[in-house]
């Protein structure tokens, strides 16, 4: 059972540093590669990379907010969150191997952009879609890897409602 364990253990500490690898490499290509703000086609005008440094976050919210507020709010919390998820992780053995995948997901992804806040002084977006209905902003691989984390969430979420039994409901004459 130990053999087991410490091998879960290793296997999540690989997929952790595969999705925090996969987007730092991602971004030193970018950043050394493409200036700010060329615009690539990749694939027609449907999948394009365009560099953009990201003083915010999600969308660039706050970035217009003073320096000190966007050090506590965009580091100092995400430091703690994902030290807390880092812990939650590797502590807790009955954990079910979807939500482990999913937070290596989510942590990984968290690490990378914090670690470019910290280090470059903001996150390196690139890629942007439009398939005329649905056009995304312009986003990086730990931004792909925190939607896989929450959508294999939300699938563990509606799995886990749907098996769920259903109660009876006794009505009184």
């Amino acid at each position: 059972m130990k053999l087991k364990h410490s091998t879960k253990l290793i296997l999540l500490t690989l997929l952790l540093l595969l999705n925090v690898g996969c987007d730092q490499v991602s971004k030193h290509i970018i950043r050394n590669k493409i200036s700010e703000y060329e615009y690539l086609t990749i694939i027609k005008d449907r999948f394009t990379l365009t560099k953009v440094e990201n003083t915010g976050a999600f969308l660039s919210l706050g970035d217009q907010m003073p320096y000190i507020f966007r050090l506590i709010i965009l580091s100092g919390l995400p430091v703690l969150f994902l030290s807390y998820g880092i812990y939650f992780l590797f502590s807790k053995r009955n954990l079910q191997t979807s939500v482990q995948i999913a937070l290596c997901f989510l942590i990984g992804g968290g690490i990378g952009n914090l670690y470019d806040r910290i280090v470059h002084g903001s996150v390196t977006d690139f890629m942007h879609m439009n398939f005329y209905f649905f056009e995304t902003g312009i986003f990086n691989f730990a931004d792909i890897s925190i939607m896989i984390g929450v959508g294999i969430l939300l699938i563990q979420s509606i799995k886990a409602k749907t098996n769920q039994p259903v109660k009876a409901v006794h009505e009184s004459e």
